[in-house]
């Protein structure tokens, strides 16, 4: 409902001061990044940046919740073997530290609730910009700006003033020891910023070539639009990735028209469309650089003393756990 970022950033400071006592807890976030960061903001356009732009071009925004039956079997799969994972390492902690966990009445004694609870106005407020952008800016018809549609300008121009204006009302308005306790900073924001512009600026060719040679790529299979969108989703920005072939799948089948729209209402568009989803949503776990949550929730965890697996560290988790997690979505949902 808040998004895969809004998510990240809203759960893991209190995450981190849950687990503070324990030794080992980087498998804790390597596990947030795959479920609360990527894989399971499948269910809306609200969801992960692809789902949106796919709304703007035409999808319908309830149609995301036919990926309910891949969205359960991923995160129930993932949340099994964090169960599995971590009750391991916590029987490695010192039996002190164990005893300090289960006995701790600063913990145990702390009233249980929320501050701030006004900010769902302004989460409110976030959903209902991104829901009139969708189906009121960006329909409107007019003289083409900066190269783009009208409406496609406006919507963007809106949202960006909008969400702007929100978040520094927010910022405003929540209290300093809110902050404090929460260990606040712009640093790792401004990270990921630097870090995504450089990325943005490098994919551009890279995106250009599938868009006028995607056809010779001979892509015809749901299970090839989920492994080819999600692995280039791994590397590279998933929200373009996502347009890029699902453009393909429409010039595939030859379905004309505006949007976004003929995929949903052609029987193996939905397919293709339900795989180029799912790829780029989850395949954006597979690196830190997948999705834009990915680096921040690790800049914030290593704020916050937590020693994390380097770029090729993480991803060989990645590849032990989610490879074989997609070869089994693979085998169920896509080869039929």
């Amino acid at each position: 409902m808040i998004g895969t970022t809004g998510a990240s950033m809203l759960l893991i400071r209190p995450l981190l001061r849950a687990n503070k006592t324990r030794h080992h807890k980087a498998h804790i976030i390597i596990f947030f990044i795959f479920i609360v960061s990527n894989c399971a903001g499948l269910l809306t356009p609200l969801g992960d940046p692809p789902l949106f732009l796919g709304f703007l071009r035409g999808v319908d925004f309830g149609w995301t919740l036919k990926l309910f039956p891949q969205w359960l079997f991923v995160i129930t799969l993932l949340i099994v073997l964090f169960y599995a994972l971590d009750h391991f390492c916590f029987m490695q902690e010192h039996l002190d530290t164990r005893k300090v966990l289960k006995t701790n009445e600063g913990y145990l004694s702390e009233r249980f609730g929320i501050e701030g609870g006004h900010h769902f106005f302004f989460l409110f407020l976030v959903v209902s910009l991104i829901i009139f952008s969708g189906y009121c800016l960006y329909p409107l018809k007019g003289e083409p700006l900066l190269g783009e549609p009208f409406g496609s300008v406006i919507s963007k121009v809106i949202q960006a003033v909008g969400m702007l204006a929100l978040a520094v009302l927010s910022f405003r308005l929540t209290s300093k020891s809110v902050h404090e306790k929460n260990r606040f900073s712009f640093g790792p924001i401004l990270e990921v910023a630097i870090l995504f512009l450089g990325i943005f600026l490098a994919m551009a060719p890279a995106l250009l070539i599938l868009e006028t040679q995607g056809e010779k790529l001979g892509v015809g299979q749901a299970w090839q639009y989920f492994w080819i969108s999600g692995g280039l989703s791994s590397f590279l920005d998933n929200a373009p990735t996502y347009l890029t072939f699902t453009s393909l799948a429409k010039g595939v089948l030859k379905l004309s028209g505006e949007g976004l729209g003929g995929l949903m209402h052609d029987p193996l568009g939905q397919v293709y469309l339900t795989a180029i989803s799912c790829g780029s949503v989850m395949m954006g776990a597979m690196s830190y650089i997948g999705n834009g949550p990915n680096f921040m929730v690790k800049a914030i965890a290593e704020e916050s003393h937590v020693k994390m697996p380097s770029f090729f560290g993480y991803m060989a988790w990645s590849v032990g756990i989610l490879i074989p997690v997609f070869l089994l979505v693979t085998r169920i949902f896509f080869r039929g």
